[in-house]
C-alpha cells in the first residue's frame, strides 16, 4: 500500500512515476513499509499523516493494479489477439459481432477498473 500511497502523493504534487523509479526506495524492515531513500527534486518527503490523507486514493490505484494485471493475463498475448482480428476480418465482422471485440469485453466486464 505505501507504493501506491507514495505514487498518489507524487501525482498529487505534479510528479510522474519515473520520479518514483528513480529517485525513491521504499523498505520494509518487518515493522511495514516506509520511506528509505527520498530524492525528489523541488518536492519534501511526505509524512505519514500526508501519506495516510491519501489512503482512499492509494487503495484505488492498488485495485486497479490487480485488475489490469488480471485483465492482461485473460486477454491473452497479442498473437492470439491478432489471430482473432484476422479472422474476424476475413469473416466480415470486425465489429461487436466479432470474436476478439466479444472476448476483450468479456475481460472488461468480468475484471472492471473502480
Amino acid at each position: 500500500m505505501m507504493y501506491y500511497k507514495v505514487l498518489a502523493y507524487l501525482e498529487a504534487n505534479s510528479k510522474t512515476k519515473s520520479e518514483f523509479d528513480n529517485n525513491i526506495l521504499l523498505q520494509n524492515d518487518g515493522s511495514g513499509d516506509y520511506i528509505k531513500t527520498w530524492n525528489v527534486s523541488g518536492l519534501a518527503k511526505p509524512s505519514d499523516s500526508q501519506l495516510n490523507a491519501l489512503s482512499s486514493t492509494a487503495t484505488t490505484k492498488e485495485n486497479n493494479a490487480k485488475v489490469f494485471k488480471t485483465r492482461k493475463t485473460n486477454y491473452g498475448n497479442w498473437q492470439n489477439q491478432l489471430d482473432k482480428l484476422y479472422h474476424d476480418i476475413d469473416d466480415g465482422k470486425l465489429d461487436k459481432d466479432g470474436s476478439w471485440y466479444k472476448h476483450i469485453k468479456a475481460v472488461k466486464d468480468a475484471n472492471a477498473k473502480e
